[in-house]
């Protein structure tokens, strides 16, 4: 059976910052950048887009910067969740119509909404726009969990396609895999473990880390594609120090530290995230240096 179009590394984009509003010009450098590396994908305005304290305007905005200059070299994602239905249909419709080849749609924070809840949610996206989404499960940061039969009873909707998984819990993997059947596009959230996710049939992963090393996360992710483990696993001993250095603070503002320190963007957060804490630093040049990006 053919790999789905979304597979491999799709990078969770930073959203980059000048003088406190968006800094397109690096922005579209960035892009160019991911694809230039060899990625797979993008996913503009997610959790490490800071989408929660963007503007609707400026989400928006990045989508379609995204997608135009992507020009379908690589398959857009775009971040399309809300905590509220109707906010959630909105911008996916949006994504639709500029062109975005699939949406990302967190499940609802906050309101802590039931397992009928949820997929009441996600169905009326579904009947709403008819675009691919897919559900992203973070109960680490929403509190709330979707069950695999939530996903199995979704995975019979015609538009949603698939999950990003940052629980990074590998043994509901298989279950969900046999649940929700072969056409079920199973991507990671979860870098350090995006190994296993795969080896258990994930497709592939939607990575913070591949915003800093975009070279050698496709390489790695060509390697797991091709069945080449021991090569992917001689990867994943470079990066995974930097899988975990990029959250040795609140994310994204390691990721942009390390972007800033490559020349590629200023460092500037959204509060309520602050800046890269100066403790950690060294210990996020350190783990550059171990996967090979230097400045």
């Amino acid at each position: 059976m053919p790999l789905p179009i979304f597979k491999g590394v799709n990078t969770a984009l930073v959203t980059p910052f000048r003088d406190g509003a968006i800094d397109e010009a690096a922005f579209v450098a960035l892009v160019e950048r991911q694809i230039q590396g060899g990625v797979h994908g993008l996913v503009p305005v997610g959790t490490t887009g800071e989408t929660s304290t963007l503007s609707h305007d400026e989400h928006k905005r990045v989508v379609e910067l995204c997608v135009a200059t992507a020009r379908g070299r690589v398959p857009v994602i775009a971040g399309a969740g809300s905590n509220s239905t109707e906010e959630a249909i909105d911008l996916v419709r949006h994504a639709k119509t500029v062109g975005a080849h699939a949406a990302l749609v967190v499940t609802p924070y906050y309101n802590r909404p039931s397992q009928e809840g949820l997929y009441l949610h996600f169905k009326a996206i579904n009947d709403a726009v008819e675009l691919p989404v897919f559900v992203y499960n973070v109960p680490s940061r929403t509190s709330v969990d979707i069950s695999n039969e939530t996903l199995a009873r979704l995975s019979e909707l015609p538009n949603i396609v698939g999950i990003k998984d940052a629980t990074g819990d590998l043994t509901r993997v298989s279950f969900q895999r046999l649940m929700c059947g072969p056409e079920w596009v199973m991507l990671s959230g979860d870098d350090p473990t995006a190994l296993g996710y795969i080896a258990h049939g994930g497709h592939g992963c939607i990575s913070v880390t591949s915003n800093v090393a975009p070279a050698e996360c496709a390489a790695f992710y060509d390697a797991l594609l091709g069945g080449a483990f021991e090569t992917a696993l001689q990867w994943q001993d470079k990066l995974v120090r930097l899988h975990k250095a990029l959250f040795l603070d609140s994310s994204p503002a390691p990721t942009k530290f390390a972007l800033a320190h490559l020349g590629l963007c200023e460092p500037q957060v959204r509060l309520p995230i602050a800046p890269c804490a100066d403790a950690v630093k060294p210990a996020i040049l350190e783990a550059m240096a171990a996967a090979g990006v230097t400045g």
